[in-house]
């Protein structure tokens, strides 16, 4: 069931947010720079990923993307003439240190990151930089990866030199994205870089990606003072599938592994207990001061959404019993994601009642339709167009609410590569032709423009 009613959209202006808040659009390096056998970088995981047979649903990769490494400033002019003020970007750690550490930095990957930030200032955007969008060094992984506890201390070596280089200028930190994906994606299921199927392994990736987060945030902090540091989290809200009991405990352990076992200890709690309880032998790892470590004080939590989840008690299957189910004649994606502005509503409540954040930013909001080129070279994508504009009515609420929530980011500026789906998924609010590398705006791209500029 498609809704495209939009009639409540025409009363939403950017005036009805406060002056300061923040108006971006997220990328991150290796869906859009390409460029990866240039300037000593080194191998990434999804190079090596993607290079397996199978592994891409249309057997591509990143090799080229979006050319951003090239065509930087044009998107960076397109972010701009969008009226944004903010714009989040991602560093490929193997352009800095292409054996994933060292005793000195590829300077040509400092040069081209100090490059773009320079260009984001020309244009009067903030610079939003997340150090870790997923591209570990595959020297790194050759050596155990996120599951060994050595990668903490190269991600730490690596924070320091990018921090040094770069916070003169930036002074918004994102240390993670999405550590869910990471671990559970890339380790469990197996369908993101690098491909691993264990649980065990999978949950010690987390616990040492949570470690290396805190001890980035001082390292940071000592050389960017002014500096203000998060971590950007894939966040759902759940609802059981019926009344039942089964299905209610269901999804308080599906919450346990999706949402608070990143929430509880970065906000100083621990891992949660009752999830704790069920994992046995397949629990982390933890050293003494580890949890102290994850509880480092952040400004802000980033939160990335993009549709709820329905759980069903499912006993034997997978880690915690639990299945997510599909409801049906509910509104969805391309991706087959529900789409749902109230759902969003609900767990921005909930993170502000539970976890009091001092800032919150929606650092990722988007959704991917099948997007048609017109003969005169348009792209209508109605379909996205309402869903941007009924997401910033619910973000309007949440405001209202007087929960703090500081800035919206949209996913994405640029049509990309997106992980296992190739090329087939598109999310842009520009439109990329990957043979001829020519943007367009697409609908969705000139409302968000419209609204930024006061032109509605």
């Amino acid at each position: 069931m498609q809704n495209t009613n939009n009639s409540d959209t025409t009363t939403l202006q950017r005036r009805d947010f406060p002056a300061d808040f923040r108006w971006g659009c997220s990328t991150s390096s290796y869906q859009i720079e390409g460029a990866i056998g240039q300037d000593s970088r080194g191998e990434s995981i999804w190079d090596r990923f993607c290079a397996q047979p199978g592994t891409i649903r249309d057997g591509s990769s990143g090799a080229v993307a979006c050319d951003h490494y090239h065509r930087w400033p044009e998107d960076l002019d397109i972010a701009r003439n969008l009226g944004t003020n903010a714009y989040r970007f991602s560093i490929a750690w193997p352009r800095i240190f292409a054996e994933g550490r060292g005793k000195v930095p590829n300077q040509k990957g400092l040069d081209f990151y100090s490059r773009l930030v320079d260009g984001m200032l020309e244009r009067g955007l903030e610079p939003w930089v997340t150090l870790y969008h997923w591209d570990l060094p595959q020297a790194l992984q050759d050596q155990g990866g996120w599951a060994n506890r050595d990668t903490v201390d190269a991600f730490v070596e690596y924070t320091d030199v990018v921090s040094r280089h770069l916070g003169d200028r930036i002074k918004h930190w994102i240390t993670h994205n999405e550590p869910w994906c990471t671990a559970f994606h890339g380790h469990y299921e197996g369908v993101h870089a690098p491909g691993i199927k264990s649980f065990k392994t999978a949950l010690q990736v987390c616990h040492n990606v949570l470690v290396s987060h805190g001890l980035a945030i001082p390292v940071i902090r000592r050389n960017v003072p002014d500096a203000r540091i998060g971590a950007a989290l894939s966040l759902h809200p759940l609802k059981p599938a019926s009344h039942r009991e089964q299905d209610i405990a269901a999804t308080r352990r599906h919450d346990g592994l999706r949402n608070r076992w990143f929430l509880d200890p970065l906000h100083g709690r621990g891992y949660p207990d009752d999830v704790w309880s069920i994992l046995g032998d397949n629990a982390p790892v933890i050293q003494d001061g580890d949890l102290e470590i994850i509880a480092t004080p952040t400004d802000f939590l980033g939160v990335n959404y993009y549709f709820p989840e329905i759980v069903a008690d499912a006993p034997g299957v997978g880690a915690m019993s639990t299945r997510v189910v599909e409801t049906q004649n509910v509104e969805r994606t391309a991706f087959g994601w529900e789409v749902s502005p109230e759902g969003m509503v609900t767990l921005l409540s909930r993170i502000a009642s539970e976890y009091q954040p001092a800032e919150i930013y929606l650092t990722e909001n988007g959704s991917t339709y099948d997007d048609t080129v017109t003969s005169d070279g348009r792209v209508e994508d109605i379909q996205r167009r309402n869903y941007l504009e009924r997401h910033l009515l619910a973000l309007r609420q949440v405001v209202g609410m007087g929960i703090p929530v500081k800035g919206y980011f949209a996913w994405s500026l640029l049509d990309n590569f997106e992980w296992a789906e190739g090329y087939i998924r598109r999310f842009g609010l520009t439109h990329i032709d990957f043979e001829t590398q020519e943007r367009r705006l697409k609908a969705s791209g000139e409302w968000y423009r419209a609204f930024l500029r006061g032109a509605m």
